[in-house]
């Protein structure tokens, strides 16, 4: 069947997958699960990410179609096993985008889009115990941190100023110091100072999970250029004292930026 038979349109793929998933469809697609396209999922929303984080758009179109196949596979899925179909997935962001921006919609002076006020009205949505609830137990640390922060902030809970969120750090660090020094509780004070770093780059407006990857990178750019300069020397590194590579690494700070 050629390709040409099915629009370009969410329902073109809809078409697509169903028929994937049909009797003489593809073997693979049709054995899938919600839980075994998990792994698959994450890596898309990765790549996604990354196309992003590199500003390619190119790339960010492919990818932002691969992850649609995974929505509308998940929808597939749900479908044949009559617990929902694409109808309702719509109908459910459709009402909840409406009622959560009355504002907008069909009341101007309702006060729901104040960020306190938006955050309690998916407490009482939701139906929720705590403000702070509903953030994923498997978004990477450092996301699952910041939004948990950004929730309790909105209500107020929240340093003013940024000296005051840079007064913390330094706290939690000497905490930390004085647990190193006794050798007591140090996994517990590392993490209250990941978290009032994180918390700081919140007041910085700084997203930390891509501060953290440039430095990463940066940091393998640089130590990837020592390795190719004594490589060319025919001198391993192991063989080089400590203050010679930080020797090294400073010259190198200057070249790889």
């Amino acid at each position: 069947m050629k390709s040409s038979k099915f629009e370009d349109t969410i329902e073109g793929l809809i078409r697509i997958v169903k028929k994937l998933r049909s009797p003489d469809g593809c073997e693979w697609d049709k054995k899938q699960t919600s839980e075994s396209l998990v792994p698959y999922f994450l890596e898309e929303v990765h790549e996604v990410i990354e196309a992003i984080d590199n500003n390619d758009s190119n790339s960010l179109k492919e990818e932002l179609g691969d992850l649609l196949l995974h929505i509308v596979f998940q929808i597939s899925i749900a479908e044949q096993k009559k617990d929902f179909v694409i109808a309702d997935v719509l109908k459910g962001i459709n009402h909840k985008l409406i009622n959560r921006h009355p504002h907008i919609f069909y009341d101007k002076d309702d006060p729901k889009w104040q960020e306190g006020n938006w955050e309690e009205s998916k407490q009482k949505e939701k139906n929720r115990d705590s403000i702070i609830d509903g953030v994923p137990n498997g978004l990477p640390a450092m996301y699952r941190s910041r939004r948990i922060q950004e929730k309790a902030a909105s209500v107020g809970f929240d340093w003013e100023t940024k000296d005051q969120v840079i007064a913390k750090v330094d706290e939690e660090i000497l905490e930390l110091k004085e647990s190193i020094a006794t050798n007591n509780n140090i996994e517990e004070e590392l993490g209250d100072v990941l978290f009032s770093v994180v918390n700081l780059s919140r007041h910085l407006d700084i997203d930390p999970e891509r501060s953290l990857k440039y430095a990463i990178d940066k940091f393998s750019k640089r130590f990837k250029k020592i390795e190719s300069d004594l490589s060319k020397k025919k001198i391993k590194i192991k063989d080089l004292s400590l203050q010679e590579l930080d020797d090294l690494w400073e010259k190198n700070k200057k070249k790889v930026k």
